[in-house]
């Protein structure tokens, strides 16, 4: 397995907040269906409210929840036929809701149901995941590959998540069928205390390989694929202590924002994650949020 490569890119900006259009005149985006070559404009400034979480930011026009991941057309490709491809995307797809947008495991519930969608003969991930619940590290940590905010700190605004992303594939190794997605996930939420207001956003971009592997070849479970790799990107996503839970920051502003790392746009969708990540973890500065 590829190994995690994770940026905990820098806080809050609050005097960079802007969207796109008044409340009431928004358009949604279409859906993603290739690589964006620059990133969303500039917004007019207006900050998020408790009912509307989402101004100031492009992801007001982005799709709800799952509906913001594009799924190409199918084709035989590998062992699989087209029809077979189509449900690898389609439960490729289920994995990513259910690891980022499940209400129950965004509010710190363990995501038993992404999991079981996973290869149980691959060791070496499930050995990750066993020390990722048990004892979090900086190797391993849960919020690599699943978003989860700690109850006893931070509370989700409203019930829907912002999402803009794409499923893509290729054949792989051995004939197998490897689907990577591509997807950024747009939080708003508050401190978990009684009558809070204030209103921050969590920004996550994750970039997921899966294999669906042809089982006369590869020691597999029906219905469950190989992780071959997973990168995470997140912008207000705390750039402290592991924990275990994405933890946004309520207080930092600009002004005393890290700067020891690489200065981002978390809507800019345009840049290769690989480009995007950082091998040695350092913290950046977003320039919106």
């Amino acid at each position: 397995m590829v190994a995690a490569v994770a940026v905990l890119a820098a806080s809050l900006t609050p005097g960079l907040l802007t969207d796109w259009f008044g409340a009431g005149d928004i358009k949604p985006l279409a859906v993603e269906s290739e690589h964006p070559d620059q990133a969303p404009p500039p917004e007019t400034p207006r900050r998020p409210t408790l009912d509307e979480p989402f101004l100031g930011s492009p992801a007001a026009r982005w799709a709800d929840g799952a509906a913001g991941v594009g799924i190409p057309r199918p084709k035989a490709t590998g062992w699989m036929s087209s029809d077979q491809v189509g449900r690898a995307l389609e439960r490729t797809r289920d994995f990513l809701s259910w690891s980022n947008l499940d209400r129950q495991v965004l509010e710190g519930k363990h995501p038993a149901r992404a999991i079981a969608l996973i290869n149980p003969h691959q060791q070496d991930v499930r050995t990750f995941l066993g020390s990722a619940f048990r004892k979090p590290d900086r190797e391993s940590d849960p919020v690599l590959l699943f978003s989860r905010f700690d109850p006893s700190t931070t509370r989700l605004v409203g019930d829907t998540v912002k999402t803009r992303g794409r499923l893509s594939f290729e054949e792989g190794p051995r004939g197998s069928v490897r689907v990577t997605g591509d997807v950024t996930y747009v939080y708003p939420v508050v401190r978990a205390e009684a009558g809070s207001e204030k209103v921050v956003r969590t920004i996550v971009r994750r970039e997921v390989v899966v294999s669906w592997d042809d089982p006369a070849k590869i020691v597999t479970e029906p219905g469950t694929f190989s992780l071959v790799s997973y990168k995470v990107d997140m912008t207000n996503g705390g750039c402290g202590p592991v924990t275990g839970f994405l933890s946004p920051d309520f207080d930092r502003s600009s002004t005393d924002a890290e700067t020891n790392g690489s200065v981002v746009d978390p809507y800019d969708r345009s840049t290769s994650m690989a480009d995007r990540t950082d091998p040695a973890g350092g913290c950046g500065t977003a320039t919106r949020s």
